[in-house]
């Protein structure tokens, strides 16, 4: 006898998390887009102090987080809505946004999770081809609303390719957008983005009322294990936010960290500017051995190896480089420590030499 099961979870793939080295290889581990810096001494110091409550449930509110948060960006604490990292909160804008048929829009590529997200939800994901810069086409995606667009997700920086979107230019998709429509600015990576022109998630939810902002404390403050993140949305959203949220889906632990990351900043970013210089540096070394590739304002670069992804991949893999590989588009590979960012420079350098340049 075959247990009953939903038809329509086999459409739809398990998501792929980043491929891992053997536990003996010497190899770096680069497909997953996490901070190479272990976490704050202050962190760890007192989440060691934490463990003797672990038998107790979390306070599912969070308040003193939600107030540090609301103070920082100057919002109502019923503003913010707290989940298992923000893709977990991005899947609770779906199921809050969305009824069975509806479409939720964004780029493609971009974070593998949304069409996943998407389909569990019972939603239509569509799905709008970047432009050739690797960019959001937002005057495409503003041609594609259609009276069943209920959620649009804006990745900026976006992933897997690096680009961002300037602030005009969300300014004149907005003015497409009907007013029903949620749009969320995803900014999982928005600490490495030090573009002049990008348009900054917080602006928009401060001008228009029909904007969220997805934030993560997985990447930059390098929480990705203990999984937190949270939505900047609209009150009534936020309030349906916590309404499809998994109860007790943020630990006291992640609470806890979240809160001393909060008052560690300084520290913090002593570390994120250190990864946009290697980052900076990655990419001159690449563009001077003749490798093209666009600009990145996230913690990762993107190489456009198309076809010869798969062999690239490979070869990059035996050199001890393990980045993320989407078949047939490109490879993915986040920065690291000094000591891998050499060893991705001088594999990359060496492997392409035998395959064909791609932006």
């Amino acid at each position: 006898m075959t247990i009953a099961q939903r038809n329509s979870l086999q459409a739809i793939p398990a998501y792929k998390q980043g491929a891992t080295p053997g536990e003996h290889e010497k190899a770096f581990k680069l497909s997953s887009n996490e901070n190479p810096f272990a976490p704050l001494p202050a962190v760890t110091t007192a989440l060691v102090a934490e463990l003797g409550r672990i038998n107790e449930y979390p306070n599912a509110a969070a308040p003193e987080l939600v107030a540090m948060l609301a103070e920082r960006f100057k919002v109502a604490p019923e503003n913010i809505a707290l989940g298992a990292g923000s893709v977990e909160v991005a899947g609770q804008l779906i199921h809050a946004t969305t009824n069975p048929g509806a479409e939720v829009m964004f780029a493609w590529r971009s974070f593998e999770a949304y069409p996943i997200l998407t389909h569990v939800a019972g939603a239509t994901p569509v799905m709008v081809p970047l432009d050739a810069q690797g960019g959001h086409d937002l005057p495409a995606m503003a041609a594609a609303i259609t009276e069943r667009t209920s959620l649009i997700f804006i990745c900026n920086p976006n992933n897997p390719t690096g680009t961002v979107v300037d602030s005009a230019a969300v300014d004149a998709f907005m003015a497409k957008v009907p007013a029903h429509v949620l749009v969320v600015i995803d900014e999982a990576y928005v600490h490495f983005n030090i573009h002049g022109d990008s348009a900054i998630g917080l602006d928009f939810f401060h001008r228009y009322p029909n904007v969220a902002v997805l934030h993560t404390f997985s990447k930059a403050y390098g929480l990705a294990g203990l999984r937190i993140g949270y939505a900047i949305a609209p009150a009534a959203v936020a309030e349906n936010l916590r309404k499809t949220a998994i109860p007790f889906g943020v630990s006291a632990l992640a609470q806890r960290a979240a809160v001393l990351s909060l008052n560690h900043e300084a520290e913090l970013q002593v570390r994120i500017d250190k990864l946009i210089t290697e980052r900076a540096g990655l990419v001159k070394a690449l563009r001077d051995a003749g490798i093209q590739l666009w600009d990145s304002h996230a913690n990762f670069i993107w190489l456009a190896t198309k076809e010869r992804t798969e062999a690239i991949d490979a070869a990059l893999r035996a050199a001890g480089v393990w980045g993320r590989a989407f078949p047939g588009e490109g490879i993915r590979i986040s920065i690291g420590s000094p000591e891998a960012n050499k060893l991705v420079a001088d594999s990359l350098i060496s492997v392409l030499q035998e395959f064909p340049a791609h932006v």
